[in-house]
């Protein structure tokens, strides 16, 4: 039977049934068999479209995403263009990166959500800014525009306490198959980097991640 099978996790659109031709005169017993053929392809409908639409709708979808991070410290110079890295893939449908960047093998609207945990160990306050590069594998890439951030990070508390703060925000990407998508850097001071914390104790924590960012479809691209 045509509709929903959850062994496959696959929706495949219901088949019109091919009516037979009716008879000159009213005949009960074809009148039945011809409700019947239509109340079985109704039933495929509402099956179909109440395990996609209903209460439990969606548990057997599965879109494409990523949730990646970086486990290493980053550092650059003062004032120059530097990219961040990602080295853990937690989790990954059909996005995966490879050091800086982060790669669709479908098209569609994405949202990019990221994170950084910056450091300053500087006796000033300091600037960073933050912003998005977009390519596709074999062609060129370009900044997008409006994505720079600037952010104004504190001076180190003392010698030996520097200052800590996580920033981040997210960008709706229209992407292509086999675009990905980069975050770049920079700061006033090679004083600022960007930081991973291993666990620790008094109380105990779970290690803190320099980078994290995550890449979800939201829709097929507009027509």
């Amino acid at each position: 039977m045509a509709g929903f099978d959850p062994k496959t996790l696959d929706f495949r659109n219901p088949v019109a049934p091919n009516l037979p031709l009716a008879p000159g005169e009213y005949d009960r017993q074809f009148q039945d068999q011809f409700e019947n053929i239509l109340r079985l392809y109704f039933n495929q409908l509402d099956n179909m479209f109440g395990s996609l639409l209903g209460p439990t709708g969606g548990k057997y979808l599965k879109f494409p995403y990523g949730a990646f991070s970086s486990d290493q410290d980053q550092t650059t110079t003062a004032n120059t263009t530097t990219l961040m890295t990602l080295n853990t893939t937690d989790f990954s449908n059909d996005v995966s990166i490879s050091s800086s960047k982060i790669t669709v093998a479908n098209s569609g609207i994405y949202n990019l959500q990221f994170s950084v945990q910056l450091e300053n160990n500087d006796v000033a306050p300091q600037d960073v800014f933050i912003w998005l590069r977009q390519g596709n594998d074999g062609g060129s890439s370009a900044d997008i525009t409006g994505s720079a951030g600037k952010i104004g990070v504190s001076a180190r508390k003392s010698a030996g306490d520097p200052f800590h703060g996580i920033y981040g925000w997210n960008y709706f990407l229209s992407m292509q198959v086999n675009d990905y998508v980069e975050i770049y850097w920079s700061t006033s001071s090679a004083n600022v980097t960007i930081q991973y914390y291993p666990a620790s104790g008094s109380p105990t924590k779970p290690s803190t991640q320099s980078v994290v960012a995550t890449l979800s479809f939201v829709s097929r691209l507009p027509t």
